[in-house]
């Protein structure tokens, strides 16, 4: 038998995500989830963006579970 199936090296150690790798994607999904609360939450209101009904149709029972109110 030429070869072994237990490795003879130990595996390299897993060194932690620095803050400086992580902070661009903390950003991204914190942008992301503020775009994605204020479709869901406030647009076709006051401050509504697109026109016509298409997001609110879209986001109508995405309101309705997370509490906002839309009738």
């Amino acid at each position: 038998m030429a070869h072994s199936a237990v490795p003879t090296t130990a595996p390299a150690a897993i060194s932690p995500i620095s803050l400086k790798e992580l902070a661009p994607w903390a950003l991204f999904v914190g942008v992301l989830m503020l775009v994605l609360l204020y479709l869901v939450g406030a647009e076709q209101g006051a401050t509504a963006v697109f026109q016509g009904d298409t997001i609110h149709e879209w986001m109508h029972d995405g309101r309705h579970l997370l509490g906002f109110p839309c009738h």
